[in-house]
């Protein structure tokens, strides 16, 4: 059966622990991120390096109303056990989240695009979004063409991810009339991840989240297992 999804609510809770790999432990905390507008309601979740402004990628299939919302990162703290504490935390984005409502999730589905059918997914297989500039964002479909020059190395996409400091690797950009994106580099880099649809018991939208494998699943599931998105 396709992959599943795990309990996502205590990435966000700080405080929470888990093993990661052989030799490393990690600690998670909830870091805003920024408030994103969707001014269609139509999510889009890609690299923005090298997919943003291209034509090439088309918003999730469920829309929710349009307004201003939450983007939080769940971002490790990774440490080895015994190790000389580095001059830096080493930590990584696990997962983001853009809540729609605070609320509790009931149930999680995997967002889809016009045509992907979960029915054709195999074993531990799952429809996600390729990265292959360590980076992952958030938008409304409206803004597509709002941020110039991002395939050019140069804009604002960029700008905002440069001027990060020494924090978890997250960040917002303001783009043309009003739009802007919500960005976040990808757990461990590149690869193939997989967003989810948090529903609230009454069936309605509470979040999209995407998920960077940072945290362990009860089941290890490689990256590579990934559908991705054409």
């Amino acid at each position: 059966m396709p992959i599943t999804a795990p309990d996502y609510s205590r990435y966000f809770a700080d405080g929470t622990s888990f093993a990661c790999g052989r030799d490393m432990t990690g600690t998670l905390s909830a870091v805003r991120v920024g408030e994103l507008a969707l001014s269609t309601g139509q999510v889009v979740a890609c690299d923005p390096f090298v997919y943003l402004g291209s034509g090439d990628v088309e918003p999730f299939t469920v829309a929710v109303e349009p307004g201003r919302y939450a983007v939080e990162a769940a971002v490790a703290t990774l440490v080895r056990p015994g190790a000389e504490p580095e001059p830096r935390p080493h930590t990584r984005v696990a997962a983001v989240r853009l809540v729609i409502r605070d609320v509790e999730v009931a149930g999680w589905e995997l967002a889809l695009l016009p045509g992907q059918d979960p029915a054709e997914l195999g074993e531990e297989e799952y429809f996600g979004y390729g990265v292959d500039a360590g980076t992952g964002c958030f938008y409304d479909a409206s803004a597509e063409n709002a941020f110039p020059g991002t395939q050019e190395e140069e804009g604002a996409v960029w700008a905002a991810m440069e001027s990060v400091g020494h924090g978890p690797d997250v960040f917002m950009a303001q783009g043309e009339d009003g739009h802007n994106l919500a960005g976040f580099t990808s757990g461990w880099g590149d690869g193939s991840y997989p967003t989810w649809i948090g529903r609230a018991a009454d069936g309605s939208v509470a979040c999209f989240l995407t998920d960077f494998f940072v945290v362990p699943h009860a089941a290890e599931t490689e990256t590579g297992a990934g559908v991705q998105a054409p």
